[in-house]
């Protein structure tokens, strides 16, 4: 069964040919970093133009990529949501169309559920169940993932990403766009304990997130240390404390969600889970513990289509079908 995979729910237009939920044919995703780098964060308006100048000559290249016509596309899947709705209409608008044109089914697919099933697009996809951490600019959420449909929500942030953190902490730094690139290249020259950095958390709640109070922390050092902002040492150090305390919370919550489920099993997704530090601290900590730990490659962590094709897959497989009056949505 090939599936024709899109997505539209930020800053990346991209579109994906899979086979059988398991086999990438192709994947072609353009990117908008120039377009908002000027800006310091993604401009939802200019993103939504942006899709609507990319999204059928990245399509088309999907298709040529895989060597296959429309009418060789057993299916499409699109994401739904949660993203931007400008952007989010625009990949929809498409599938439909498409949908309509070349007569197959639709289905609509979750962002954060299809940054889960990536791990199945790769050669050792990990066995059901498990505990998985999607951690990207707009969400850090954990779930117990049960099976292809079944993912409960264990825990998430309260307020700033985990992504969202490292973009507005490389503006307080004036280190420009997308933030955690910047700032997993300064830390490694830093010293991560050279700034003592807050690691927030809400003891009613182990496993929910909170990010604003360590953005905060680090709005004070720069005030009271302005040779931050001057001092490239200086400069490397507060980085690194910074992303050594975000991986320290990411890690602790996994590997506590896993002890509270009694999973063996961690799968960390989305944009952040590229990061270096990340994984090297993920894949320390699973040896010691003897947890089976499943990372995507760098181009299955960050947004791409090829995830949403895997998991429209399995909606299509259970029957489901999107409607054609079906609407996108910002949250969920």
């Amino acid at each position: 069964m090939l599936i024709l995979g899109i997505e539209t729910s930020c800053d990346e237009t991209a579109a994906a040919v899979v086979a059988n939920g398991r086999r990438i044919l192709s994947s072609v995703v353009a990117t908008q970093f120039e377009l908002h780098a000027q800006y310091g964060g993604v401009v939802p308006e200019l993103a939504a133009r942006r899709h609507l100048e990319s999204i059928l000559p990245v399509i088309q290249g999907a298709l040529d990529q895989a060597g296959v016509a429309g009418a060789q596309i057993d299916g499409l899947a699109v994401t739904q949501g949660p993203g931007l709705i400008g952007a989010l209409v625009i990949g929809m608008a498409v599938g439909k169309a498409l949908a309509l044109a070349w007569d197959r089914p639709l289905v609509g697919v979750h962002h954060l559920q299809a940054h889960i099933l990536a791990a199945f697009l790769t050669e050792n996809p990990p066995e059901f169940p498990f505990v998985a951490l999607v951690v990207s600019g707009g969400h850090t959420n954990l779930y117990l993932v049960h099976d292809f449909h079944q993912m409960n929500l264990l825990g998430r942030s309260r307020d700033d990403a985990a992504g969202e953190a490292f973009d507005k902490v490389a503006k307080l730094l004036r280190l420009g766009y997308p933030g955690g690139v910047i700032i997993e290249k300064l830390a490694a020259q830093g010293n991560p304990e050279a700034f003592h950095l807050p690691r927030p958390r809400i003891h009613e709640e182990p496993l929910t997130f909170s990010f604003s109070g360590l953005k905060t922390a680090v709005a004070h050092q720069v005030k009271n240390h302005p040779e931050t902002l001057t001092d490239s040492r200086a400069q490397a150090d507060l980085a690194a404390g910074f992303q050594e305390a975000v991986v320290d919370s990411l890690v602790s919550r996994a590997f506590l969600a896993l002890e509270e489920t009694g999973s063996t099993r961690l799968v960390v997704s989305g944009g952040v889970a590229a990061n270096g530090r990340l994984r090297q601290v993920l894949q320390d900590r699973a040896q010691t513990d003897g947890i089976d730990l499943f990372l995507p490659p760098l181009s299955l962590c960050t947004d791409n289509a090829a995830m949403v094709a895997a998991a429209g897959y399995h909606k299509l497989l259970a029957g489901e079908r999107l409607d054609l009056d079906a609407d996108v949505f910002s949250r969920g």
